[in-house]
């Protein structure tokens, strides 16, 4: 049998066992069992903190279409170049400048009129990517040439310790996802990721023998892991200590979301899946729970074939979501506490395909949304008569939007995360 470990830093054992909590048939047996026997134990004070300020990050994953997201519906080559899908003048939401929303983006519309929307136009980087995998993980590291391995949110939190100090526990960035997003990953933090509270959910009563092999490979752990017996005891004891409570905080927020009567107005209906983990964001905000970054995905955005409808459902479900959220958020007073900020890997061609549909682009619009936001539309949108590689080009770099939120809302030196020379944008009331 290899002797090899399972885990041979610190940073593996918390992805692969803290991390991704639907695997708890292969968790360590021991690790629940000493979260129970110590959970009476766990001081509870300062755990809570509800003047915290929180980051809600909205991915789009896919690509979505800017161009017909912050329509410029004044330029002529806009639908010279996409006879078919070119969202026709007198149905755009107008904003300002010249640009108007999809006229399915009724939810964003609300927003902008209600001054809780700025929309960033043509938001991108140097030398892009059209790879959905390459680009996304530049949008997560911050680093168009990767050479960052770890996420800009992961570095945020890293750079939030001082010296010794432990790092924060997973709870404070709960991403709700399958996996842990890339960009929240940092050499010293790890998020919590779950796509489902029902999965936050301990079986210490199982005997599974892959347990045993793992409590067994945890034996031979080397490289930044506790080097002593009793160094291993202590972190193990604590880490698991944390997933637990931390679990039971969040299922305890979630529980009423099952009972259709809790919802916002619509009739029982669940939803789609951006609104469903939505509002159990706002569940946990409202449960006052010690996280200060919140990540939640969109999918479906890679629109090839037949753009029109699908898109149309797409822009129909995040607006709908958005304004959702920021008004149970606001009738729970809780808005001003909030920052959401809403991008995707890249944009769309301006140019439609053969199919009805659009291939992977470059430059596109970026949104915050909050209570404390500077509304309206931001940055000139880009020109379609100057266009690079067929593509929007980009005006505003996207760790500039970063540097913004880093800066104005984290109270962060952006430099400590994203490194020199990315000056932030006037996007937030100071």
């Amino acid at each position: 049998m290899s002797q090899e470990p399972l885990f041979t830093t610190r940073r593996d054992f918390l992805s692969g066992t803290l991390t991704v909590l639907s695997s708890v048939s292969t968790l360590p047996l021991f690790l629940g069992s000493t979260a129970q026997l110590m959970a009476q134990d766990v001081p509870q004070s300062g755990r809570k903190r509800s003047d915290q300020r929180i980051l809600v990050v909205v991915q789009l994953a896919g690509g979505n279409d800017g161009l017909n997201t912050v329509v410029p519906y004044e330029m002529d080559p806009y639908y010279k170049l996409r006879p078919q899908i070119a969202i026709p003048p007198k149905e755009v939401l107008k904003l300002e400048d010249g640009v108007g929303l999809h006229p399915a983006a009724a939810g964003l519309k609300a927003l902008f009129d209600d001054g809780r929307l700025a929309v960033v136009q043509g938001v991108g980087y140097p030398n892009p990517n059209r790879s959905h995998f390459t680009s996304m993980d530049i949008w997560h590291t911050a680093d168009p040439e990767l050479r960052q391995q770890s996420g800009w949110l992961g570095r945020y939190f890293d750079a939030c310790c001082k010296g010794d100090d432990p790092a924060p526990e997973p709870i404070e960035g709960v991403a709700l996802t399958q996996e842990s997003p890339l960009a929240m990953h940092g050499e010293r933090f790890m998020p919590l990721a779950f796509s489902e509270p029902d999965m936050l959910s301990w079986k210490p009563g199982a005997r599974d023998p892959r347990a045993t092999e793992t409590f067994r490979k945890l034996n031979n752990i080397s490289g930044d892991f506790p080097s002593t017996a009793r160094e291993l005891e202590q972190f193990l004891q604590r880490a698991a200590l944390s997933a637990q409570v931390g679990a039971d905080e969040i299922r305890n927020a979630a529980r009423d979301l099952a009972n259709p009567a809790a919802r916002r107005g619509d009739g029982g209906r669940r939803g789609g899946q951006l609104l469903r983990s939505l509002r159990l964001v706002q569940k946990m905000i409202a449960a006052d729970l010690p996280t200060r970054i919140y990540y939640v995905s969109m999918g479906g955005f890679d629109t090839h074939t037949g753009q029109l409808q699908r898109h149309r459902q797409l822009i129909t479900e995040l607006g709908d979501s958005l304004r959702d959220f920021v008004a149970e958020l606001q009738d729970a007073k809780l808005l001003d506490r909030v920052m959401i900020m809403c991008f995707s890997e890249f944009g769309r061609r301006v140019q439609q395909n053969a199919s009805g549909g659009t291939d992977h682009g470059e430059a596109a619009p970026m949104f915050l949304l909050g209570g404390n936001v500077l509304p309206g539309v931001h940055e000139k949108h880009p020109d379609l008569a100057k266009l690079h590689r067929g593509d929007l080009a980009f005006g505003v770099d996207f760790r500039r939007v970063y540097a913004t939120v880093l800066q104005h809302w984290l109270n962060m030196r952006p430099q400590r995360v994203l490194g020199e020379g990315f000056a932030p944008l006037r996007l937030i009331k100071l």
